[in-house]
């Protein structure tokens, strides 16, 4: 067996971690000319690499987003197969349940005024005023869903098809997108870019937030249409946004997001590719496909994810 490693990273860890897990496999950094391999690794890999592998049973992608590697032309019949957490789960909750509590419990305003040597106490806030709606209710929303539940916040999640959580007030399909943000203050956004989510955080889907709403993104930078969002911002419409993720990234010095007093900016961290994790997934599903026996995480490329 032939594994191909292709990916913007230190591949000498991966390499190891691979060929500890399976000795008997040939694991091999791809190269325009390598020998065909049986399975792939990538991590936006080029379009040369699936023109030359054409041999390919399985391409693992070393994340859970699968929009980049889609916009790539490769036979119709090769299963791409997504992450379903590999240790990036905890990592989201832990970077939403943060932005949430920073912005509930006013710590920005406590690190202005700290700059100033300012001691104010405002007025103590209530956990039932900051409704939580999560677009997205997969494997990760619902970690992150799980996670929130602990600081007593009310949750609301949307998804595709309907779906039912413990503590969660559930909607599904376009139908009922309008009710869960108009129940919504705080939005946390962990949908898969498809063509029907891109730009879907725009001007009218955000105005039907609650007044003072705050976004959470940490999906895609193109579900946010930005000069939309920023007008809101500046109207008071919104009262803040953490953007993880943006539309080119890194994000370019001149965007105003850098410079916005209302924007907490991070680069892209909120739940990174944890090496362990990821091959044993990897591992594991590589042995269930030689053995004939099904897996999670297969992409539906109708779907997008």
């Amino acid at each position: 067996m032939r594994i191909s490693f292709c990916a913007q990273t230190d591949p000498a860890p991966w390499l190891a971690a691979l060929q500890q897990h399976l000795p008997q496999a040939q694991v091999d950094v791809w190269h325009s000319g390598a020998a065909r391999a049986d399975f792939a690794i990538v991590w936006a890999a080029p379009q040369q690499f699936f023109d030359e592998q054409t041999a390919l049973q399985a391409v693992f992608n070393m994340g859970a987003g699968v929009d980049a590697l889609l916009q790539r032309q490769m036979r119709a019949d090769l299963p791409i197969v997504r992450l379903n957490d590999a240790g990036m789960g905890v990592q989201m909750a832990e970077y939403v349940c943060h932005a949430l509590i920073r912005h509930t419990r006013d710590f920005a305003l406590f690190e202005a005024q700290a700059q100033h040597g300012l001691w104010q106490e405002p007025p103590v806030l209530d956990r039932a005023d900051f409704p939580v709606g999560i677009l997205g209710l997969g494997v990760l929303g619902e970690q992150v869903a799980r996670a929130v539940q602990h600081f007593g916040f009310p949750i609301l999640g949307w998804s595709r098809t309907a779906r039912q959580l413990d503590g969660v007030r559930c909607f599904h399909s376009q139908a009922q997108l309008e009710a869960f943000l108009a129940g919504t203050r705080v939005l946390v956004n962990l949908l898969p870019l498809t063509p029907q989510t891109e730009n879907l955080l725009n001007r009218d889907t955000l105005s039907q937030l609650e007044p003072g709403a705050y976004l959470i993104n940490i999906a895609r930078g193109r579900h946010v249409v930005d000069e939309d969002l920023l007008s809101l911002l500046d109207s008071g419409q919104m009262a803040g946004a953490t953007l993880d993720v943006f539309r080119t990234e890194p994000l370019p010095a001149e965007h105003p997001f850098w410079r916005h007093p209302r924007v907490t900016v991070t680069p892209h961290i909120a739940g990174r590719t944890v090496l362990q994790d990821t091959v044993q997934q990897i591992v594991a599903k590589i042995q269930a496909l030689q053995k004939g026996q099904p897996i999670e995480g297969v992409v539906d490329r109708a779907r997008g994810y």
